[in-house]
């Protein structure tokens, strides 16, 4: 009898696998016949390659879709297969909802594989060590647990207030300053009091290697031809060789001094609150041995301030940009701190409930003129299915977060920096004015986990600095207004504003003494 069953059983095993497979294997033979997303045709072998724009390609991405009626397009470039998703709901529906599978990353060889940078969270590829790198980043950067971290972005939002003091002209130079103090020191817990300083100087080589290697990433062709990596450096035309060899000493130095510098502190019991300190006595403690390890800890602490150092000045830029262009703007976000405001004082993290239309001017200012529009790309590791479109396993996935972010029926006028339209009844709304949030961080597992520190950092940047200072359009000789330009630095991953035309200045003597003040207590 037992004999039986078993034999039923394994009749039963049996027949369902062959059920399965068959029904597998029908649903792929059934997609392969499905059309590719529309797109533009392309020549043989070459597919788009000759279409793909040089610059600004989100807009160029998204004039396609709409050219073509289409959320999802689809371009064969030489032979690689890239889908770009220029919807919310198309983004959702596969980077959210089928994570899964759209997680991976597509191959970088001459930034991750010759210049060293394998140890970044951002550009590793799915699978278990990006797991264990992203979860020790999740836990130690939640809201929760970067508490303990905010006195050095107070810290450095103070001493920034006094750069705008001491040299009112060097605008994005004072916001890299700001930024790399706060991010060494929520990272590490080091001290950058100069810009001479050690870690200042290696993070700002380091990430600038990688920055200009990235953002002409079609220049080198090892990146369509990985084999090209094997190349002898001394052979004609590999220069490409020599580049990644001198940024990848780059690169370790920014991983390896800091992490030295803050581990003999950690040891020595005089280490101050940061990402290192909090992940070194976890693995102390011997919590979560998988995920406290101390390469896990020093690349993921490495890959921090390769994230946020461009992000955060650019938005700041952008947003004092849209500042000295919309002065009503400004002066209602001023009125707003004066009332809130106690006199003598800077705003802090708590009084942010307070100041809502603050918030909203920050908000704008993600939205406006987004850091990455199109983030990082994404990789689809298994053929899929999509409103009737095929879309080839192994195809790069990109977001246009730009299109999404200026879509007009989300955002009317998108355009205009306003920061009414996140206001419903006279109250902020985050929800129903939907929340830039949605489409600038990234999406599904790959989202960025430093997002509520970068945010942070910003918003007390913003508020700071336009509680203290007025900044203006300049009068030229005539005492006429200049209007100042919009343009930005548009090639790589990430947007920067060129130099303005403005005019920075203490809204009054009072505001000035306050500023150095505030030194002494963030010390």
């Amino acid at each position: 009898m037992d004999d039986l069953r078993s034999i039923r059983t394994l009749a039963t095993v049996i027949v369902s696998t062959v059920g399965a497979v068959w029904v597998i294997r029908r649903t792929l033979k059934n997609r392969s016949r499905l059309p590719l997303p529309p797109g533009p045709k392309g020549l043989p072998l070459i597919g788009n390659l000759l279409d793909m724009p040089l610059d600004s390609s989100w807009e160029k991405y998204h004039a396609w879709c709409k050219q073509y009626d289409t959320d999802i397009l689809y371009l064969n470039v030489a032979g690689k297969s890239m889908v770009i998703l220029d919807t919310v709901e198309a983004a959702n529906e596969l980077l959210e909802k089928r994570s899964l599978i759209y997680s991976g990353r597509p191959r970088m060889p001459m930034v991750v594989e010759l210049m060293g940078w394998d140890f970044n969270l951002g550009m590793m590829d799915y699978g278990n060590v990006w797991r264990k790198h992203r979860r020790l980043a999740q836990q130690t950067l939640h809201p929760s647990s970067s508490r303990p971290f905010r006195p050095h972005i107070v810290k450095a939002t103070r001493n920034l207030l006094n750069l705008f003091l001491e040299r009112p002209q060097d605008l994005e130079r004072n916001l890299r300053h700001m930024v790399a103090e706060t991010v060494i020191a929520v990272t590490y817990g080091l001290q950058v009091k100069k810009e001479d300083d050690l870690y200042f100087k290696i993070a700002e080589e380091g990430s600038g290697a990688m920055g200009r290697v990235a953002s002409a990433s079609t220049k080198y062709l090892v990146n369509a031809f990985p084999i090209l990596k094997y190349v002898p450096e001394w052979v004609p035309g590999a220069d490409f060789q020599r580049i990644a060899r001198e940024g990848k000493v780059l690169a370790k130095n920014m991983v390896e001094t800091p992490y030295s510098a803050a581990n003999a502190a950690f040891e020595a019991g005089e280490a101050e609150p940061s990402f290192v300190s909090a992940s070194l006595q976890k693995m102390k403690e011997g919590n979560e041995g998988d995920v406290y390890q101390e390469e896990i800890i020093k690349n993921s602490a490495g890959a921090v301030y390769a994230a946020g150092s461009r992000t955060t000045v650019s938005i700041v830029l952008s947003c004092l940009l849209a500042l000295v262009k919309n002065p009503a703007i400004l002066k209602k976000a001023q009125k707003e701190l004066d009332t809130v405001l106690d006199s003598g004082s800077l705003p802090t993290f708590d009084d942010e409930p307070d100041l809502p239309y603050v918030t909203a001017v920050v908000n704008e200012a993600f939205r406006w003129r987004d850091v990455a529009p199109l983030a990082v790309p994404h990789k689809l590791s298994a053929e899929d299915e999509y409103k009737g479109y095929r879309i080839p396993a192994g195809s790069i996935v990109i977001a246009n977060g730009w299109a999404m972010l200026h879509d007009e029926k989300i955002y009317p006028d998108p355009f205009t920096f306003n920061p009414e339209r996140f206001f419903k009844d006279g109250k902020l709304d985050l929800e129903t004015q939907r929340d830039p949030a949605h489409a600038c961080w990234g999406f599904g597992r790959r989202i960025c986990p430093g997002r509520f520190m970068g945010y942070s950092s910003v918003w007390l940047a913003v508020a700071s600095i336009i509680s203290t200072f007025d900044i203006e359009k300049p009068r030229d000789e005539n005492g006429n207004e200049v209007e100042p330009q919009e343009e930005y630095n548009t090639a790589g991953l990430t947007i920067m504003a060129k130099p303005f035309a403005y005019e920075l200045k203490p809204r009054s003597q009072e505001k000035a003494e306050v500023i150095r003040q505030s030194l002494s207590f963030s010390t």
